[in-house]
Parts: C-alpha cells; structure tokens; sequence
C-alpha cells in the first residue's frame, strides 16, 4: 500500500489562505467606500446649520477657535506617536533609564504643557472682542415647550418667567436681526432649561427658568439661518426649531414696524370660528377678542416661514393639519387637537391665518 502523506499542516494553511483573501477583500471594499465615507463626513460641512459656514463675528471666532485647536491636538498626537515608533520599532534596542525619562519628561509633560498653554491663551485672548457690548437691538427670547417666544423693541428688563417685559412686539419661531449690529439677546424660560443655539452665527447659551441668559449676535452675512434646542427639554426637543433671518438694518426696520400692526384681516367667518372655538384662550391675534397668551402670538404667522416651531412649511393646509392633531405631527406638543371640528370650519380657520401677514 502507498505510504500516507501528513496532512497535519493543510488545514493551517488553508485558514491563512482564507485570511488573507478576507483581508484583500476588506481593503478592496475600503478603497471602494473611502470616496462616499468622505462625503458622508463633509455633508454636514455646509449649509444654514454649519459651523463650518460662519455667518456671525462669534461664529467665525469659534471656528478659528476649533481649526487651531485641532492643530494642536495633531502636534502632541504626532508627538506621542512618534515617540512610541522610536522606542518600538525605529530603535527598539534597550535604551537607558536616563534617556526613558529625558523621552517621558520632554515628549509627555514638556512640549504639550507648552502646546496647551499656548492654546488657553490664545482662546482667551478672543474672549474681550466677543463679549463687547452690543449697539443694536434688544430682543427677548423665551424657550417654552416647544417654540420659541420672541419680543421685538423691548423696554427695560425682561422678567423672569417668560423673558417678555411689557411693550414688546410678539412674533414667534422666527428671528429677524440687521446685519453688521451687534444685538443683544436676553434669554429665559417658564418652564424647563433649553439651549438657544444658531451654529452659523454664535455660540450655545441656555435659556434657564428664574434667571435672564444675555447672548450677543452679530450676523456678517445676509441670509436665513437655522436654530435649534441643543439641551434635552422633551418630547418634541429635536422638533423645537427656528429661523433666523439677516437683513439689511432697514429691511428689519420695517420688518418689526409691520410686525407691531394688527392682523391684516379680522372679520369674517375665519376670524369669527377662531374665537368661538376657544382659540383666543391660547392665542393672541391683534385686532380680534384673541388675547391669549399661553401659545405663540398667530397675528403675522404667514409672515414666517415655518408652522409648529421650523416643522412644516408655512401654508394653508399644513396649518389645518396642525389644528387637527399637533401632536401626531409634533409629539409632545402641548396643544390640545381640534380633529373633532368640522372640515369646513378647520378650513376656514386655516385659510384665514394663512393670509395673516
């Protein structure tokens, strides 16, 4: 009979066969990925809700802020690797304690004590430009849950509960400020701790129950930006939204001038369910008995761009879907649903605030 041949070593060899052919493929699918892997990082590099695209003095000091802070991090991480490399592959012969620590000292507590320090300066050396005093507007701005309250030519200070002193001009979810000014915002809350935050244009600052938050904005670009709620307040935090629109100081002028007026239409079959309805307990609209003060003022709300706090496009029928069930749209929204009215009613009402400008 022929003589067995071992066969001990075949199935090593096949399982590093099988290794290597998985690892070919992997850097294949690598090298096919890496372009749409890059994309996915940089989409979010640009548009009215970057960092990355500064339209503000403040936005434009922390992106700065975030390039120089990174090079930082890259000359003591190429530092730190660089000397691991050294000691480990580059010269992994035994070296001497003196030198181990001259490495230890130098490379670990030296060069990015320095780096570090340089960085704390310089970041603070921008804090006196971007805490100076503002020569534009004051504007109060309250988080509630979930939109935004906001007061136009404001006197005195705002109180505590709503950040809305009286002889302000209400409007709501929309922020209008001149470009060029440095405007003063004073932020509040009835309720619980939001975080009012415009990434194009400034920094995050916290709207908190029982004390008055001042934030300076001054935008350097025209345009319309988004804002959002970065602190956690609900149910419906990722949905509680905002614009704000830069324009030049004469359209903003005339923008809270038009805003002061009352509603442009106030009779008629509109109008007239919107308050036999109860509507006018929750909502103001100037030139009606709707005096409410407990939901955003509606007398200029197709004026603005969006319903329900940057959810839908202001129109019509996206503000009768919002009459019939906010919360189906907005979960958490704390406006009770009007689905039981009738279609025609719920029309009318829409119809109505919808030429409110």
């Amino acid at each position: 009979m022929p003589e067995s041949r071992p066969t001990t070593g075949r199935p090593q060899r096949i399982a590093k066969l099988a290794a290597a052919n998985r690892a070919l493929r992997a850097r294949r699918w690598a090298r096919l990925l890496a372009p749409g892997f890059i994309l996915v990082l940089t989409a979010g590099c640009a548009g009215p809700q970057s960092t990355f695209e500064a339209a503000g003095r403040e936005a434009a000091g922390v992106e700065a802020l975030f390039w120089v802070m990174l090079a930082g991090a890259v000359v003591i991480w190429l530092l730190v690797i660089g000397l691991s490399v050294y000691a480990t592959r580059a010269n992994p012969a035994a070296h001497s304690e003196a030198t181990g620590i001259r490495l230890i000292i130098w490379g670990g507590a030296v060069v990015p004590t320095i780096v570090l320090a340089a960085l704390l300066v310089w970041g603070l050396t921008m804090m006196p430009d971007l805490r100076r005093e503002a020569d534009g507007p004051k504007i109060a701005v309250s988080g509630e849950r979930f939109w935004w309250r906001i007061a136009y030519g404001i006197e005195g200070e705002p109180g505590v509960a709503k950040s809305l002193p009286a002889g302000g001009v209400e409007s709501a979810n929309e922020l209008w400020l001149p470009v060029g000014r440095r405007s003063e915002i004073l932020l509040g809350s009835p309720d619980v701790i939001h975080s009012f935050w415009v990434p194009a244009i400034a920094g995050k600052t916290d709207a908190i129950p029982g004390r008055v938050n001042r934030l300076v904005l001054e935008p350097t670009r025209e345009g319309v930006y988004n804002g959002v709620c970065a602190e956690f307040c609900g149910d419906a935090h990722a949905q509680m939204g905002f614009r704000v629109v830069v324009v030049s100081e004469a359209d903003y002028t005339r923008y809270v001038e038009a805003q002061g007026q009352p509603a442009a239409v106030t009779e008629g079959e509109g109008p007239d369910r919107f308050v036999e309805r109860g509507c006018g307990a929750c909502h103001t609209v100037r030139g009606t008995p709707a005096y409410g003060a407990v939901g955003p003022d509606l007398t200029h709300i197709a004026s603005r761009q969006t319903v329900g706090a940057g959810l839908l496009e202001t129109t019509p029928a996206n503000i009768a879907a919002f009459i019939r069930s906010p919360a189906h749209l907005k979960p958490g929204a704390e406006m009770p649903a009007f689905a039981m009215l009738p279609d025609a009613e719920v029309t009318a009402i829409a119809n109505w605030l919808g030429a409110l400008r």
